[in-house]
C-alpha cells in the first residue's frame, strides 16, 4: 500500500459502500443505514420505521455515483462525465474529486488502493 501523501487522487478506484435506488426522475437516492452498531440495531429493531437515511443526489451527484463501479478510476470517471455533460461542464476534475472526497470522508465510498 502506498503512502497517502504519494497517491495521485485521479488514479484511485472508488467503490460504493451503500446501496442505492434510482428514482423515477432518474436521480439516485443512496440508502445509508441509520444504525451500524449491532447493539443499536437490536435495541431499536421494530421501533424505527425506516432503517435507512435517504440521501438524495442531484444530477451531477447521481451521474457520479452511478459511474462508481469499482473498476474505473477517478480520472476515467471524470472523462466519462465530461463527455456526458459536454464542454459546459467546467472544472470537472476539481468538482468530482471534491465530491468523492466528501463521499470518502462520510464513509459512503472506499478506495481499493487505500485498503481497509
Amino acid at each position: 500500500m502506498k503512502k497517502k501523501s504519494s497517491i495521485n487522487y485521479l488514479e484511485l478506484t472508488p467503490e460504493r459502500v451503500h446501496e442505492h435506488i434510482i428514482e423515477e426522475n432518474k436521480l439516485v437516492t443512496v440508502l445509508v443505514p441509520r444504525f451500524t452498531s449491532k447493539f443499536w440495531k437490536k435495541i431499536l429493531a421494530g421501533r424505527v420505521k425506516n432503517k435507512f437515511i435517504n440521501l438524495n443526489l442531484d444530477e451531477l451527484g447521481s451521474a457520479t455515483w452511478l459511474q462508481i463501479d469499482g473498476q474505473k478510476n477517478v480520472a476515467q470517471i471524470c472523462e466519462s462525465l465530461t463527455n456526458h455533460f459536454g464542454e459546459d461542464f467546467v472544472q470537472a476534475e476539481e468538482r468530482i474529486t471534491k465530491f468523492m472526497s466528501q463521499l470518502y470522508l462520510n464513509k459512503m465510498i472506499k478506495f481499493k488502493e487505500l485498503g481497509k
